[in-house]
């Protein structure tokens, strides 16, 4: 949950959304730069963001926070930075500003929208910018670098988004723009710049293994509530692609919240595949801190096979066993009794290190009767060997598909959220 600052004390509306800048009552200049994060929206997790100044037009930004030059005439204003929840929620703070340009003012316009000021990353890291003015002259260029260092990288052009390479630890990310009558600005950030993590060892694939790639990508993500995670409890889910953090330059973010110890269930078609016995599912996942509220990280595939039935491969780390779980169908497939049953290795949500990218893999096989024997998991390199097997065949009546499930669920009874990622979300089947 985000505290509210000293200088968002004073808003008018909405504790749930924090103004770091500008602090009200302030006198600013314009353009002036606002930053903004926003906590869930009355119960809802924040699908975006947005400010206007007094009754003029709202710049909406489909994010959980603003870093943005604002831009407004002289005089008394009223800004008004706004949240909307994922089922329609509005929350709005106003923050009482006066604005002045002095003559000898000059105007510069450089926007960071990725990485945030302060944020914590792995190398390379995204950068996406844009600038619009440098010293009241239209931006020709722009460019980057890290701390003292004299090698610039130099883009000709209003906008930069490119993959940065830094050393590792706390470091001034300097955004650059240049004029077209020679003007210079730097914008600065401080960022925290960790190594990717390395992965030990992981899966054998055979080269005839079918990938698919980048599925936190796919447009077709949907977010439901799982009801088997209690009749009285209830989650929402919000999603968005992301520039930071991320690895490959697009992660998916999941924003989850609960309250009855509900769970959230995020699904993505990635095709139609009825034959395939093996699969590997691959996956890094990133836990924003706080996550004390995390109770289990559900990992999951559904196979639609060749006699239709549904082959449910099952998985999670459990924070209340602190076990690695499985499914089994304890049923036939026209009268199931789905049930997780523990397995003899250890898994924790709370032990992961948060705000850190740990690698996920898991290994298993079916047979043509609905067994499915779960082989392996490795978290960050380290194999854990499970090998049992169970049945785990369903008739459920669907059509022919392939779905890859993330889910997140809650370990309290009152309303809380959390915030996880993933990238570089693969699948091999054989």
């Amino acid at each position: 949950m985000l505290l509210a600052s000293a200088a968002s004390a004073f808003a008018s509306t909405s504790p749930n959304i924090t103004i770091t800048a500008p602090a009200p009552d302030s006198t600013v200049g314009t353009p002036f730069h606002l930053n903004a994060a926003a906590a869930p929206c009355s119960s809802e997790p924040v699908a975006a963001m947005g400010y206007s100044i007094d009754y003029g037009a709202t710049t909406v930004i489909h994010a959980a926070s603003i870093v943005a030059q604002v831009v407004s005439p002289t005089g008394a204003h009223l800004l008004h930075v706004k949240s909307w929840g994922n089922r329609g929620a509005v929350c709005v703070t106003d923050i009482p500003l006066k604005v002045t340009t002095a003559p000898s003012v000059l105007l510069t316009n450089i926007a960071v929208s990725a990485p945030a000021n302060d944020a914590s990353v792995t190398t390379p890291f995204s950068l996406i910018a844009s600038g619009v003015q440098c010293s009241s002259q239209p931006v020709a260029a722009m460019g980057y670098s890290i701390d003292n260092s004299s090698n610039t990288t130099v883009v000709h052009g209003v906008s930069v988004n490119a993959q940065v390479a830094s050393p590792t630890g706390t470091h001034t990310l300097h955004v650059k723009a240049w004029g077209t009558r020679g003007a210079s600005c730097d914008t600065n950030l401080t960022v925290y710049v960790s190594a990717p993590p390395a992965t030990v060892s992981g899966p054998t694939i055979p080269s005839n293994a079918i990938v698919v790639k980048s599925i936190q990508n796919l447009a077709d993500w949907r977010a439901s509530f799982d009801t088997a995670t209690g009749s009285n409890g209830a989650s929402t889910g919000a999603m968005s692609l992301v520039a930071s953090p991320a690895l490959s330059g697009s992660a998916r973010m999941f924003v989850t919240t609960w309250s009855n110890y509900g769970g959230e269930c995020y699904s993505s078609r990635v095709g139609v595949d009825p034959t395939s016995e093996n699969f590997v599912y691959d996956t890094w996942i990133y836990l924003a801190s706080p996550t004390a509220g995390i109770a289990n990280i559900e990992l999951d595939l559904n196979q639609v096979i060749a006699n239709g039935h549904t082959i449910i491969f099952g998985f999670q780390c459990d924070g209340w066993s602190r076990t690695w779980d499985y499914t089994e169908n304890a049923g036939s497939p026209s009268s199931p009794n789905d049930r997780w049953l523990h397995s003899t290795q250890s898994c924790n949500p709370q032990s992961w290190t948060p705000n850190a990218w740990h690698h996920v893999q898991i290994a298993y096989a079916r047979d043509s009767s609905g067994n499915v024997n779960y082989k392996s998991v490795w978290l960050d390199g380290v194999e854990q060997d499970l090998n049992v097997t169970v049945n785990s065949d369903f008739a459920l009546g669907w059509g022919q598909t392939l779905v890859t499930n993330f889910q997140i669920d809650g370990m309290t009874s009152n309303p809380h959220a959390a915030t996880a990622y993933t990238d570089n979300f693969t699948l091999y089947l054989w």
